[in-house]
Order: C-alpha cells, then structure tokens, then sequence
C-alpha cells in the first residue's frame, strides 16, 4: 500500500507538468483543504484550488521527493515528508525545498486529497 500512496505524488506531479489546473485540481476532492507552497491563503474550495494554480504553474514546477513516510489508516492515507520544486520565473531556475503533508482519502473514484499543506523549508 505504501508504494500505491506514494505514486500519488508522481500523479500529482505529472498533473504539474500539464499546466492544466483544472487537472491539477481534479486530484483533489471537493471538500479539499490546500494550504498551498506560495500564497498564504487558504484555500478552501475547487475554484481556490484552481485560482492557486493558475498562478503557481506559471512558474512551471517539477517536484522530486527526497523523503517520504506514508500511513495508512483504513480509507485514510497520509504521506508527508520533503520535496524540492524547481521553479522557473522570468527564464530563472531556482529550487525550493519544501516540507508536506497530503492526506488522501479513498473514494468510489480511487484516492483523492483532501487536504495538503506544503511549506518552503524555514533554512
């Protein structure tokens, strides 16, 4: 169960790299909670998630995860850990690493996020 949790974040990731956040949202149930990388606003609804997203795949982001510890609770998931963006913006590369949290939530339709938070590492 552990690697299926896992491949999560791949889904997640390849959804980044469409740059569709319609798709990008799509991973997220309805009732989703996103306390997202670069805002801090909350977001709260599938039009918060979407106007996120607009905004952060302007800056086209590529995750790789460098830690990962995943809990399985029943129709409940969790994976939290670290990743680390790059992130292009004005044609300049940089990398973020940031710490998460991704609780998924098994539905009729398979496992969706109901809640993520991802901070940039505080160093």
């Amino acid at each position: 169960m552990t690697d299926t949790i896992e491949s999560l974040f791949d889904d997640w990731n390849g959804a980044l790299q469409t740059r569709d956040p319609d798709r990008v949202a799509a991973l997220y149930a309805d009732d989703a909670i996103l306390l997202p990388t670069l805002s801090n606003q909350v977001r709260r609804d599938r039009t918060a998630i979407v106007n996120y997203f607009v905004g952060f795949l302007k800056k086209q982001p590529r995750g790789v995860l460098t830690q990962s510890n995943v809990r399985v609770f029943g129709e409940i998931a969790i994976n939290s850990g670290l990743y680390v963006f790059t992130l292009t913006d004005g044609g300049v590369a940089s990398e973020a690493p940031c710490r998460f949290t991704f609780v998924y939530r098994r539905e009729g339709d398979g496992w969706k996020i109901i809640e993520h938070h991802s901070s940039q590492m505080p160093e």
